[in-house]
């Protein structure tokens, strides 16, 4: 006779504890990224960007060829539409790479973490541009908020928060571009990084022939580079089981984690300063992801329940 615990309630609260651990543990690594790559400074930017793309193939590619999924994934690269599609997720990715390391090793860890507190108001504009979805009443005024707190970096400062609106629209449209194929976010990846690998082998090659590699210098360095692939997919990795078991809202809800910890390493561990100019623009972001987040949770629950 089948216990109480083992019953279909039982197995979808042990699914949803299981994706509600795997989901924040994503997000959490993702937070506390800025670490590893300010640990990785002694290395150019491209340099890492490198071995990310180079371990993240060697990783990506022994795990589904584990789940005897290698050569379906790899199929996706013959068509030639398809190709196409991942040429321009693969510049995108790669951009957003090289803009979030260069951050982290020059001090801008604050920016970074403005761009992905930005990014999910970015998502909702490009959906509007892009995809014919209607702006409602509050998305709207989050997207103003949103737009207030850059326009007074502009007023203030005189210039733009490249940075920043640099990471966010590269992962909104790489996000867009995205949503329009129909393989998995891991094999999707590997195919990314895939079509990266002969220019990251020819950028260790050359750095190593002109001796500004930091590869092989030393044990710690060569170490971090190293765990580059681990430190790109173990997060997603997690971040895949946790959706797959999870709420839409939930996984919403949990995309500020990320950015959360980037803000406070930045403010509080490594010392960049936080101006005036600075409160207002995040207090404006935060306040338009505070109406974007409410009208999400409203409308994902059923007009009858409301009523």
């Amino acid at each position: 006779m089948m216990s109480a615990t083992d019953g279909p309630d039982a197995a979808r609260r042990r699914r949803a504890a299981s994706g509600a651990t795997t989901a924040l543990s994503a997000f959490a690594l993702w937070g506390i990224s800025p670490i590893y790559f300010k640990a990785s400074a002694a290395a150019h930017p491209l340099e890492i960007l490198a071995h990310r793309v180079i371990w993240s193939v060697v990783m990506l590619a022994a795990l589904l060829a584990a789940r005897g999924r290698l050569v379906a994934t790899l199929q996706g690269l013959r068509n030639p539409r398809r190709l196409s599609v991942y040429l321009a997720t693969t510049t995108l990715i790669g951009c957003n790479w090289l803009i979030f390391i260069w951050a982290l090793t020059n001090d801008r860890v604050l920016d970074a973490s403005l761009g992905y507190f930005i990014n999910p108001l970015v998502n909702v504009a490009l959906g509007v541009a892009f995809l014919s979805e209607r702006l409602n009443r509050r998305q709207g005024i989050a997207i103003g908020l949103a737009t207030a707190g850059v326009g007074a970096q502009v007023v203030v400062l005189g210039s733009l928060p490249w940075v920043s609106l640099s990471l966010a629209l590269t992962f909104g449209f790489y996000a867009l571009i995205r949503k329009r194929t129909d393989v998995d976010p891991v094999g999707g990846l590997l195919l990314e990084t895939l079509l990266l690998l002969p220019a990251s082998l020819i950028c260790v090659a050359v750095m190593a022939q002109t001796g500004t590699a930091a590869f092989a210098t030393g044990w710690w360095i060569s170490i971090l580079l190293l765990s580059a692939g681990a430190v790109t997919s173990v997060p997603l990795i997690l971040f895949t089981h946790g959706a797959q078991r999870l709420p839409l809202k939930t996984i919403g809800v949990m995309q500020y984690i990320a950015p959360t910890l980037h803000f406070l390493l930045a403010t509080q561990v490594y010392g960049e300063p936080f101006h005036a100019v600075d409160a207002v623009t995040f207090g404006c972001i935060w306040a338009g992801l505070a109406v974007y987040s409410a009208d999400a949770v409203r409308r994902s629950v059923p007009a009858r329940s409301r009523a």
